[in-house]
């Protein structure tokens, strides 16, 4: 007998995408895993953080902690991990039609990591006034004088 349930969960693996760290990192070239512009890419991401916005928009997330990216060459903790994502449903239609590709789940992800609360607490004051006057409060300070 063929082991219809084992083979289900097969198939519905393939409809999960792979997301690793380095594929958001702007510290990294293509050549060693960015898949996302270095501008829309962010510093050093976790995958824990990836699982995090992923989970949040509604995707069905899979982290896998101790896989590593077979380009890594730093064996460190906060290197480790893989986020599987599941894009499709059964029938090849997208889980959240807002993120038909992987890509647009890596842009998505990249984009809100740092919005993250983790990222925000972490940096000192000085870092987040800086980020929330983006542009608007700078700018008026400069025009003023």
């Amino acid at each position: 007998g063929v082991d219809i349930a084992g083979l289900n969960s097969l198939f519905s693996l393939l409809r999960f995408i792979c997301i690793y760290p380095a594929y958001l990192n702007n510290k990294k070239t293509i050549a060693e895993g960015r898949r996302i512009p270095i501008d829309k890419a962010v510093e050093n991401p976790t995958s824990t953080e990836i699982q995090d916005v992923c989970a949040a928009v509604g995707f069905n997330v899979l982290l896998e902690k101790n896989k590593m990216y077979p380009r890594e060459w730093n064996r460190d903790v906060q290197y480790r991990g893989r986020v599987r994502i599941q894009l499709k449903q059964d029938d090849g239609n997208p889980c959240l039609p807002q993120f038909p590709t992987r890509k647009s789940v890596m842009l998505y992800a990249a984009e809100t990591i740092p919005k993250l609360k983790t990222r925000t607490q972490k940096m000192g004051g000085g870092d987040q006034s800086l980020q929330q006057g983006e542009g608007g409060k700078k700018g008026k300070g400069k025009k003023k004088k």
